[in-house]
């Protein structure tokens, strides 16, 4: 049997790691993988994390399962979190974002297999890879303007008025990933408008809340798509904004249906996939979530996060100007997120990576986070010479 199996196409972020791990070059710069680092390249456990941690060593006296949904207070307190409020919802924890992903797509086709699910170009390209191996169909809508950096909404607007009643529409939250290019909030009304009257059911995908421009902003879009549809799935992280990555924390929530069934039908998935999910981060998320000391330290550190990043965008946007002589890279600086496409061919990504020790993916994204105030400098000379 375990011969008949064939080679897999190695990830490409996956294969980028182990091509900058295996690089001696003692200037190289890592700006592919996609965790956030601080000035010193280190993705440290945040200041309420440590603290949650401790009391939980301290009062936790088991370790038994929780429910096949997990901990029904981590799912509320995600709730409110991204909703703003205890909206009435099924949800369940996940590992992880992708997890939560996985179980959206799991979802859609336990109750609509025939539907199509529509997907920016370009997008997280673990997106496509699960949908195929789940012999889901898919359709693919404009989204990036490579000329202006920013996002093609007419063209997003004028794919999408293909989409068919109960096709699933996936749509960034915020700080999409892997251009950086964010629809502003009167642009999501416009798409909530239009797709609202097609009877589309929205897929949120919410990885990085607030890692754009604030808690509360990066979770308007999906607010205002909550109140818009009957029927909305999101599949939030919570790797990246408490910076648990490998504690693989996520939630599933679902929005509209009867409740109980849709509930029923989360928890009999996460059964058939992992049966019980994990908790330990879960249970942080919700000790920072509910205790008021927690969550403001929490959110004085991510606010200092967010700011790092704005900073190191803005700086590469001046550099990248200065070097370059030109405006062509200034969208760096209005981009939000970790991300941003550079607009670079694939032979200039190699040069950068040969000849400079450079490393980014394969269509120019770049980790903002992967820099600092010394490598922003570096970046924009490299960039200069191989443009």
């Amino acid at each position: 049997m375990l011969n008949a199996l064939k080679p897999q196409a190695q990830d490409q972020i996956l294969r980028l790691i182990q091509m900058y791990r295996d690089d001696p070059r003692d200037t190289k710069i890592d700006l592919g993988v996609g965790v956030y680092k601080d000035a010193s390249g280190l993705t440290p456990v945040m200041r309420a994390v440590k603290a949650a941690e401790k009391q939980l060593w301290e009062t936790e006296v088991t370790k038994t399962y929780t429910g096949l949904a997990g901990d029904p207070a981590f799912s509320a307190a995600m709730i409110r979190l991204i909703l703003g409020s205890d909206v009435p919802a099924a949800a369940v924890a996940t590992p992880g974002g992708t997890g939560a992903i996985r179980q959206a797509f799991e979802l859609i086709r336990l109750s609509a297999p025939h539907a199509v699910v529509w997907l920016s170009n370009p997008t997280w390209p673990n997106h496509l890879s699960i949908l195929s191996y789940l012999g889901m169909p898919t359709a693919e809508y404009r989204y990036f303007d490579a000329e202006t950096g920013a996002v093609d909404a007419a063209g997003l607007l004028n794919d999408l008025a293909r989409a068919k009643p109960g096709d699933v529409v996936l749509l960034h939250g915020c700080c999409h990933n892997p251009t950086g290019a964010n629809l502003s909030l009167p642009q999501w009304r416009t798409v909530c408008d239009q797709l609202a009257g097609q009877g589309v059911i929205p897929l949120v995908d919410l990885a990085y809340q607030g890692f754009g421009d604030g808690l509360e902003a990066d979770a308007a879009p999906t607010r205002m798509i909550a109140e818009a549809f009957p029927e909305v799935l999101i599949a939030a992280s919570c790797s990246k904004n408490f910076g648990i990555y490998r504690e693989r924390t996520g939630v599933l929530i679902a929005l509209g249906g009867d409740r109980g069934v849709v509930q029923g039908n989360l928890a009999w998935l996460n059964r058939q996939n992992f049966s019980f999910p994990p908790d330990h981060g879960a249970r942080l998320v919700t000790m920072i979530l509910e205790d008021a000391t927690l969550r403001a330290d929490w959110m004085a550190e991510l606010e200092g996060v967010r700011h790092s990043m704005l900073g190191l965008r803005q700086a590469l946007a001046d550099e990248l100007r200065r070097a370059a002589n030109a405006d062509r890279f200034d969208f760096v600086g209005t981009h939000r997120g970790m991300f941003s496409r550079l607009g670079l061919t694939e032979a200039q990504v190699v040069r950068l990576r040969d000849e400079h020790g450079i490393y980014m993916v394969g269509d120019s994204r770049i980790n903002i986070a992967g820099l600092n105030a010394a490598t922003v400098p570096v970046l924009a000379a490299a960039v200069a010479q191989v443009i």
